[in-house]
């Protein structure tokens, strides 16, 4: 780069990276949300306490897979990063860095961590963490990000590989409580990233970035916020069949307060920040409802009846909202920056029938 255009950070003296600067290349404050998704999966999964060695190894080995994957993301993305005010100051647009290095170290911390789950853990659990971070570089970084409004929806699914990994490391397989765990990460995601997008508007637009509310509007872009608030706590409530009274309890008050909080954005958009942070704490509050619940209650649930009940209206919720979602998707803004409309329509649609999907495998498992 041209030495009179080079942006520099003017309270450190030239020199080169720091250990600070490594670390802030790998977003802790991202990995400790994937962490907060990642253990209580693990107390559902073994119906107790896991064992201390085998949390502190599966979290270890998280938190080495997603800072890789933070890592190359900032590396693919340094570009935009030197275009936006609130990313320029990051190591790689100062060029504290090199790209090279940079590059070495995420691809150090991803073969780590896979490694490192493989020798602590299972093959599962080490695979699904590096598909995560495969998914998050390629799928949302390079493919999705720079050419669709929809890039955090598909996107999304990189962040909610932790839950799958916590399960995994307990019983070396899958099963249907995992997938409503997944879900819920997954479709919380767009309306905590949009809230985000909301308040950095200007400069996802100045960086090229066909964030929602650059592309259809703010306005818009809060009625789908609260569109797939109503998706995520209607998934949520999917989980009861395996879970008890105070997880219900927890959903209902947690899941009324994001539901409210996206409602009110609808009319206030200078409320983005503050539903951006309650949307970090709906997440936190659900998960730790799910340990707390296990740990607390163990084998004792909701009768069978209420937690039928509990089933339709999370059904409904959940497929309604992805149903309004989907209808609004397709039948407005042309004049989005997609490929083509069938790409458009796959990519709109893919959520719906994973919702439609969720909902009738949830049901079979619970008849």
């Amino acid at each position: 780069m041209n030495e009179s255009v080079r942006i520099t950070d003017p309270q450190r003296p030239e020199g080169g990276a720091t250990f600070l600067d490594y670390v802030r290349l790998t977003k802790p404050r991202i990995i400790e949300l994937l962490l907060v998704t990642t253990l209580p999966a693990m107390v559902l999964a073994a119906r107790g306490w896991p064992g201390w060695w085998l949390v502190v190894a599966t979290l270890i080995g998280g938190t080495l897979s997603a800072a890789g994957a933070n890592v190359i993301n900032q590396v693919m993305d340094a570009d935009l990063d030197r275009l936006m005010n609130r990313t320029r100051g990051r190591p790689l647009p100062t060029e504290r860095m090199s790209h090279g290095a940079a590059v070495g170290f995420g691809v150090a911390l991803g073969v780590l961590g896979f490694v490192w789950l493989l020798a602590t853990t299972n093959l599962l659990a080490a695979s699904l963490s590096t598909v995560g971070l495969l998914f998050y570089v390629f799928v949302y970084t390079m493919l999705l990000k720079r050419s669709t409004t929809q890039n955090i929806v598909i996107g999304g699914a990189a962040g909610a590989v932790p839950p799958l990994v916590g399960w995994a490391a307990v019983t070396g397989s899958l099963a249907v409580p995992t997938w409503v765990l997944f879900a819920i990460v997954f479709f919380w995601t767009p309306a905590h990233f949009w809230a985000l997008a909301i308040r950095y508007n200007e400069d996802y637009q100045a960086a090229g970035v066909p964030m929602l509310p650059g592309v259809v509007g703010v306005k818009m872009t809060a009625d789908h916020i609260l569109f797939h608030s109503f998706v995520t706590v209607g998934i949520s409530l999917l989980l009861i069949p395996w879970i008890g009274w105070i997880y219900l309890a927890s959903v209902v008050v947690l899941g009324t307060w994001l539901i409210t909080g996206a409602n009110r954005l609808r009319s206030d958009q200078d409320r983005a920040m503050k539903f951006f942070t309650a949307t970090n704490g709906y997440l936190a509050g659900v998960f730790l409802a799910i340990a707390v619940d296990v740990l607390v209650l163990g084998d004792f649930g909701v009768s069978a009846g209420i937690d039928k009940a509990v089933l339709v209206v999370g059904s409904i919720l959940a497929i309604g909202g992805m149903a309004t979602i989907a209808a609004r998707e397709l039948g407005t803004h042309p004049e989005r920056r997609l490929v083509g409309r069938t790409r458009d329509i796959i990519e709109v649609l893919l959520p719906f029938a994973g919702v439609l999907a969720l909902v009738i495998v949830v049901w079979g498992a619970v008849a």
